[in-house]
């Protein structure tokens, strides 16, 4: 139990974070600044996984808005910054990422089968089987039982 506790509180520290950058990190143009953390905001921490790496104090959140700050920087694009992370780390990397028709079928997958499985259930149900008469040899055991 204290290893439980011990490894939930090490994940807190971890993954908590109030303020998500060094002062002396940030761009000096302020509206780049602005869109690099646009992008924090929209990029999932890969350590602390239920976080955007904006919130998050993990040290490899710390590298990914670094390099977000260089593409800025650099005058790359937002959606150039996103294709980056998504080919770097896989659309996982996108708190929201966009639809897909793989998508559509992760997420959709489990409802249909459940519903095919209901189905499977409420056909039986009405088409219960019937029951089969017995052989003469069975018949014969059950009299046989019955008199003993």
């Amino acid at each position: 139990m204290n290893l439980a506790r011990t490894a939930a509180a090490l994940c807190a520290v971890i993954c908590l974070g109030g303020v998500a950058a060094d002062p002396a990190a940030r761009l000096a143009d302020p509206s780049k600044e602005a869109r690099a953390r646009a992008i924090f905001r929209e990029t999932r921490c890969l350590v602390c996984q239920g976080e955007s790496i904006d919130e998050s104090d993990a040290d490899l959140a710390g590298d990914l808005r670094a390099i977000i700050r260089r593409k800025v920087a650099a005058g790359a694009s937002d959606g150039e910054v996103r294709r980056f992370l998504v080919a770097r780390y896989g659309e996982f990397v996108l708190l929201r990422p966009p639809f897909s028709l793989t998508n559509a079928l992760l997420w959709g997958a489990p409802f249909a089968v459940a519903a095919i499985g209901l189905g499977v259930l409420v056909i039986r149900r009405r088409s219960p089987e019937k029951p089969q008469p017995l052989s003469a040899d069975e018949e014969a055991r059950i009299e046989a039982l019955a008199r003993d």
